[in-house]
């Protein structure tokens, strides 16, 4: 097997899997330091994504807020559109934050990116409906929902790679599943939220001031990430590369260059990754109650239902990645998905017990893949290039598949005639990523992170 160095020069058989020189003994990141690390990283994040959870719980409210009803399937697209345009940013933010965090550190870029989040969703919250100003409403939700995402381009990678590379060896996907975890965590905050905003308050006051409380929040809660993240130093693999000025000037350029297999198959893998987690934190709370006749109250209780089931599964599967590979585990969670997916959406039409036991095994389905995605798009590429490399192929899946889900979603409900519409469109992803699983992804569970070479399958 042979690797390259991010030159791009070929290597010996074995030098992909040797270390280079890491950093020295007493750089080794102590129990305390990880610790506080797993809390800025959970804190941070947790910010960072309780505004989709916002957005995606206040979807029906928002789309008679600030699109005009002509047609009620018409404004419930446009909101998913505007959702999904939080996406086109994100190509933008992975190339400016991957960068940012390869050249000057990845603490730095965190702090940046929890910032920009933070801001924009608070000023979300502060904004006058289409009654107010007209067409300029959705245009400036469309904008604020692009710093948005150009925010999340770099904080999913960028967190994860700054967790793992404090965490000890052995354990990483459990140190990783942190950033999974708090991922979930927010989105069950922002269902509770949006379900006690709803049962507190009559539709004139949650239409006129109460669907703002969500995106409000996230002003302070973005302070205290911002705070913690400032008071952590870089990661040990990142002020080694430093001493030894191994830290690349153009580490996009190189990444694609030299890890363009790893792109494509970190892609290849996640674009399921991305459709299960947004049909099930976003999609389907919308269509509970639209397509299906639930009350908003019940798809609200669902989606907080699969998100804890969700958030309980993280730490189980990011155990059982650490002891069997992640290889093994994203087999299993693509395979679980290309089976179980139709049966989940039916029996989320059968009863409202049947949608709790359905959208659950939805969220589990998500927690086996998300808790590995996450160890291996970081392991799969070399220190200098880590934030870029995984930030562009991850980031592609998201924008392209994700971004798109609840709105593809919608649209094929209407266009086959049947609420079971997205379970096969998740069912046939799940296959292509097995596939890509199959013949391209080579375990990485062993790869040392502090290494100069990728290596090639």
């Amino acid at each position: 097997m042979t690797g390259h160095d991010v030159n791009g020069a070929a290597t010996a058989p074995g030098a992909a899997t040797t270390p280079a020189p890491a950093a020295a003994p007493e750089e080794a990141a102590t129990s305390a330091e990880r610790r506080k690390v797993a809390l800025a990283t959970a804190i941070g994040n947790f910010v960072e994504w309780f505004d989709s959870g916002a957005y995606a719980v206040m979807s029906a409210t928002i789309a008679g807020l600030f699109f005009p009803q002509y047609d009620k399937t018409a404004a419930l697209l446009a909101t998913w559109a505007v959702f999904a345009g939080g996406f086109v940013a994100r190509p933008i933010g992975a190339v400016f934050f991957g960068r940012y965090g390869d050249r000057i550190g990845r603490n730095r870029m965190l702090a940046l990116s929890v910032l920009c989040m933070s801001g924009s969703t608070l000023l979300i919250g502060l904004m006058p409906s289409y009654a107010t100003l007209g067409i300029v409403a959705p245009v400036l939700l469309f904008l604020l929902r692009a710093v948005q995402g150009f925010s999340t381009g770099g904080e999913y990678t960028g967190a994860s790679a700054f967790i793992m590379e404090y965490a000890p060896e052995g354990r990483r996907a459990r140190y990783a599943s942190v950033v999974a975890l708090t991922v979930g965590l927010a989105a069950v905050a922002g269902s509770l939220t949006g379900l006690l905003i709803t049962w507190s308050l009559e539709d004139e006051a949650l239409r006129s001031w109460g669907w703002r409380i969500p995106f409000l929040l996230a002003g302070p809660l973005g302070l205290i990430g911002l705070y913690l993240r400032g008071r952590i130093e870089d990661t040990p693999v990142f002020r080694a590369m430093e001493r030894r000025e191994a830290v690349r000037d153009a580490p996009i350029r190189d990444a694609w260059r030299v890890c363009r297999r790893q792109v494509l198959t970190l892609f290849g893998y996640s674009i399921t990754n991305a459709v299960g987690y947004y049909l099930m934190s976003s999609y389907l709370i919308a269509y509970m109650s639209e397509e299906i006749g639930y009350t908003k109250a019940q798809s609200m209780l669902t989606g907080c239902v699969a998100m804890l089931a969700y958030s309980a599964a993280c730490p189980l599967m990011a155990a059982a990645s650490d002891r069997f590979g992640r290889r093994p585990m994203l087999l299993t969670a693509c395979g679980g998905f290309a089976v179980a997916t139709l049966p989940a959406f039916w029996l989320i039409g059968t009863s409202l017990a049947g949608a709790l036991v359905g959208t659950s095994v939805l969220a589990v389905l998500v927690a086996v893949i998300g808790t590995s995605n996450v160890p291996a798009m970081v392991e799969m590429f070399p220190g200098q290039l880590r934030a870029s490399g995984s930030a562009l192929g991850c980031t592609a899946a998201y924008v392209l598949f994700g971004g798109t889900a609840p709105f593809v979603a919608t649209g094929l409900v209407t266009l086959a005639g049947t609420p079971l519409a997205p379970g096969f469109y998740l069912m046939a992803l799940a296959v292509v990523s097995a596939l890509v699983v199959l013949f391209s992804f080579r375990e990485t569970a062993g790869l040392p992170l502090a290494r100069t070479t990728v290596r090639d399958g």
